[in-house]
């Protein structure tokens, strides 16, 4: 297969055009703190995402420091052990793969793990690879979002308009992101740390920081499917 690669964007985005096409989910980051004041206004200005009677169904944590660690320890050694008895409330992937997302997953996968030097099979080294997201891929900053399980399934659109606006605010400041919907397994473990009530679904987590500009990992670029080969324009 033919791994797509790119120089890390380091830069701050001064566009949106930027900000969309310079965004990728990045898989190594810098230990650079970043300020609450900056965390705050990029979470303020993603509040303005549209949502149905403009509910904000959204409910966002922030960790960091020893916080982050905590909840990375308890998480990591559930995953080490197995993980078998926890499982995510929401369906997260399909009962079984297929076409044309089964290619792309696929793809994805094996693109990452090439640049890594992970050959099939070696069920180790990918054990260590998917651990990571639980480490928040040594970032600063690590986030959480959740749901009231109340509130429709439809709400989860809302919420990924307002994810999109935390990612590319980010973009504007200079730092990378990755959403991690890999925490909804371990959703226990994570209420316990953030004191979540159980009226609240765990939705996905998401690593913010500033990538890691020499990691090989970070220069892979995922494919996209051209515009005319996805969308159908009737009445032109």
């Amino acid at each position: 297969m033919t791994v797509i690669t790119k120089k890390v964007p380091t830069h701050a985005s001064k566009t949106v055009k930027d900000a969309i096409g310079t965004r990728r989910s990045m898989r190594a980051f810098l230990p650079t703190p970043i300020s609450k004041e900056v965390i705050i206004e990029i979470l303020d200005v993603a509040q303005r995402a549209p949502s149905g009677t403009n509910s904000q169904p959204w409910f966002t944590y922030v960790l960091a420091g020893e916080a982050k660690e905590a909840l990375t320890v308890d998480i990591l050694k559930a995953f080490d052990d197995g993980g078998s008895r926890y499982k995510s409330e929401i369906p997260i992937y399909p009962k079984a793969f297929f076409e044309p997302y089964l290619g792309r997953r696929r793809k994805v996968g094996w693109d990452l793990y090439g640049l890594l030097g992970i050959e099939k099979g070696d069920k180790a080294k990918m054990h260590l690879q998917h651990g990571r997201n639980f480490k928040f891929f040594d970032a600063p900053i690590g986030l959480m979002f959740s749901m009231h399980r109340n509130m429709p399934h439809s709400n989860i659109l809302d919420i990924g308009m307002y994810l999109q606006n935390i990612m590319l605010m980010a973009r504007a400041k200079g730092l990378h992101t990755c959403p991690q919907v890999a925490f909804t397994q371990y959703h226990e473990i994570i209420r316990k740390h953030l004191s979540m009530g159980e009226e609240e679904i765990v939705l996905c987590g998401m690593t913010l920081g500033y990538a890691a500009p020499d990691a090989i990992e970070n220069t892979m670029v995922t494919v996209r499917d051209s515009v005319e080969d996805e969308v159908k324009f009737i009445g032109f």
